[in-house]
């Protein structure tokens, strides 16, 4: 859910800075969509790593149970 919020304020910024008239309204459009793009990384990153343990903690389950 947080992912999808964050590139939804990236896209929205980047309207913005599409929309805007002034130069430095521009850029701080523009600075606020990287901003927002790297909390989305940052976001998708965590969720891999999430996945990952989740997984490894699965098997190892799976391995007590077997063995």
């Amino acid at each position: 859910m947080e992912l999808e919020n964050y590139l939804a304020r990236a896209r929205d910024a980047r309207a913005a800075a599409d929309a805007a008239t002034l130069d430095n309204v521009r850029d701080q459009c523009l600075r606020a969509e990287e901003a927002w793009l790297s909390m989305a990384r940052r976001i998708e990153r965590l969720n891999v790593m999430q996945e990952r343990n989740e997984a490894a903690k699965a098997a190892e389950r799976a391995r007590e149970t077997l063995g």
